[in-house]
Formats: structure tokens, C-alpha cells, sequence
């Protein structure tokens, strides 16, 4: 009898052995650490994430990121993203973050443990200059041919709008497409157009107009990854002692910035 009752007792503390394992879950913070490497999903987007006159990837994000990897004492990698596969990369651990000024839309923060807003933005129509006051609302865009990045969010605003588009890889080359006049407009971030377009930049002979949509940027994490409340806290810290803005403002987004 006592050798029945010794079985069972086990038996029960095995399952619950069993039962508190597969209701733990692994820390990312420590996979991170214990690689020596934090790994940043991005695309080519100024002022966020673009390259230097040297190859170096540099942007608001992309510094910020690097203070978050200082704060976890790992080397930090920047990896071009095909930004429809974002969710595909993070899952599969090709990279550890999405920060790429990605606006945190249901999929997103229903797909992945994103932080909190740090940067408000909006999605904008960009046009040749000449023609810019042809179109100030909504209703004078319908006739005209859009480039939007592919599964972002200007994607998402030309389809809400019932607007004529085609995809490409970048918000970059939505903008190309204008300049070369193979698309009448493009649909892209508010932030990106303050950096790319107009007096003294590369598309001097672009303008934006019509603002579709308001957002706010969120970085992106394995669902339920404890990585989400470290990053947190680490803008808070940096907002707090001022180089969040200080960063910021290195790159004309310190208007953007969401208090943490």
C-alpha cells in the first residue's frame, strides 16, 4: 500500500514538474546576452535607418538601437529586411527586433510584443512640386498612379482609400518612382518625406501634400519576448537623461518623439 501511495506522489510530482516546464518560457534578453549580438531588422529609410558616406548604418533607430545593445553589453547587426517577411524573421530568429519606423498597426501588435510609442507619424502623398497644388484632399488623388512599399503602412492607406497602386520593395524606391516619372505619386512616412524630399535633399523636385493617416512607431519583438519591457525601460532611461532627444534632434525627428 505504501508502495502505491510513494508511486502516485511521484507520479503527481513528475506532472507537475512536467506541467511548470512547458509553462516557462525562454528569456530573450538572456538569448541575446548569451549570443553576444543583438540583431535589427531594417530597411533603407532615412532619417531612421540609411547609410553613411561609408557603408555604416546610422539613422534615429539605428542609434537608439545601439544604446540598447550597449545597455545589454552585445555587439549589434543591421539586417535589410524584406519588410513583408518582418513577422517570418523575427518568428524564425534571423533577427531579434524589428526597428524600422514601423507604425503599430492591429497586425503588428497583434503579431508581435511591441513597446510602447516612441515617435508619432503620418502616411503622405508625395507629387512632383510643380503639380503639388493640384492635390489637397483626398477626392484629387483618385486619377493618379501610386508606388507604395509593399505590407507597410502607406500599402495600407492607398487600399483604404480605394487609390490606383503598385508595390515595390522600399518606401525608397516608391519615391524613386516618382523622380523617374514612372508613377504620379507615392505614399510615405511624414518623417522619411521631411528627410528625402524638397530644398537640399536628393528629390529637390518633390513635395508632399495630403496627409492620410496619423500613427504612431512601435519596435516590434517575439510575441510574448521579455525583450519588449527591457527596450522600455531603456527608452525611458534614455528619454529620462536626455539623449533620446538629444539623438533625435541629430536627425530632425525631435518633434516626433513620444515622451516615455
Amino acid at each position: 500500500m505504501k508502495k502505491r501511495i510513494l508511486a502516485g506522489l511521484l507520479a503527481v510530482g513528475m506532472a507537475m514538474s512536467m506541467v511548470a516546464c512547458g509553462s516557462s518560457k525562454e528569456s530573450d534578453v538572456a538569448y541575446v546576452q548569451e549570443k553576444g549580438k543583438l540583431i535589427v531588422g531594417i530597411t533603407d529609410f532615412a532619417p531612421m535607418d540609411y547609410k553613411d558616406d561609408n557603408g555604416e548604418w546610422i539613422g534615429f533607430d539605428a542609434d537608439m538601437a545601439r544604446k540598447v545593445a550597449e545597455s545589454l553589453k552585445v555587439d549589434v547587426e543591421f539586417v535589410e529586411i524584406d519588410w513583408d517577411n518582418k513577422i517570418l524573421e523575427l518568428q524564425n530568429k534571423s533577427i531579434d527586433v524589428v526597428w524600422n519606423g514601423m507604425t503599430l498597426t492591429p497586425e503588428v501588435t497583434g503579431s508581435m510584443e511591441c513597446t510602447k510609442a516612441y515617435c508619432n507619424n503620418a502616411q503622405v502623398v508625395v507629387v512632383n512640386a510643380d503639380v503639388a497644388d493640384k492635390y489637397k484632399d483626398v477626392d484629387s488623388l483618385s486619377d493618379l498612379s501610386f508606388a507604395v512599399e509593399s505590407g507597410s503602412a502607406g500599402e495600407a492607406a492607398a487600399e483604404e482609400n480605394n487609390l490606383t497602386y503598385t508595390a515595390v520593395k522600399s518606401q525608397s524606391d516608391a519615391v524613386m518612382e516618382v523622380a523617374a516619372g514612372t508613377s504620379d505619386a507615392c505614399i510615405i512616412d511624414l518623417l522619411m518625406a521631411g528627410a528625402m524630399i524638397g530644398e537640399g535633399t536628393s528629390y529637390p523636385n518633390l513635395a508632399h501634400t495630403v496627409e492620410l493617416t496619423t500613427e504612431e512607431y512601435g519596435i516590434g519583438c517575439r510575441k510574448n519576448s521579455d525583450l519588449a519591457n527591457y527596450i522600455n525601460e531603456q527608452l525611458k532611461a534614455l528619454y529620462d537623461n536626455g539623449t533620446m532627444t538629444e539623438i533625435a534632434t541629430q536627425y530632425g525627428v525631435q518633434d516626433a518623439v513620444v515622451a516615455q
